[in-house]
């Protein structure tokens, strides 16, 4: 059964809420000011660029620890792509909402400058 754009996003939606709510003030403060843009599938110009089709989540932009050092930097945004997420969790409503909680902790914590390790440091992984 395939699920409608509208029930992957409300149910993102909620997810999105419920994960920034959770998030230690120091750092909620900062991830509520990055946009956040669900998306289908990653745009053909990210494909081109060489972005995996079925990728979950991307940070584009300037991070925090970089910000200022560009002279022309782009804003900080974060991509959820729904689709590919919903695929990723075998169409599981359950595991559905897991994932992107995951990507989006993920994508955040690439938006902090943080690595994988420091993922794991802060169990954000």
């Amino acid at each position: 059964m395939g699920m409608h754009w509208e029930e992957l996003t409300r149910m993102a939606d909620e997810v999105i809420e419920e994960t920034l709510a959770t998030l230690p003030p120091e750092i909620q403060v900062h991830a509520r000011q990055l946009p956040l843009i669900l998306e289908e599938l990653p745009a053909a110009d990210l494909q081109e660029e060489g972005l995996d089709q079925d990728i979950l989540g991307l940070f584009v932009g300037e991070s925090l620890e970089d910000r200022g050092a560009s002279p022309s930097p782009l804003p900080g945004q974060i991509l959820l792509f729904l689709s590919n997420i919903w695929d990723y969790a075998q169409e599981d409503p359950d595991e559905y909402r897991e994932e992107v909680r995951l990507t989006l902790l993920h994508e955040i914590g690439h938006y902090f400058g943080w690595d994988e390790q420091d993922l794991f440091d802060r169990n954000l992984e």
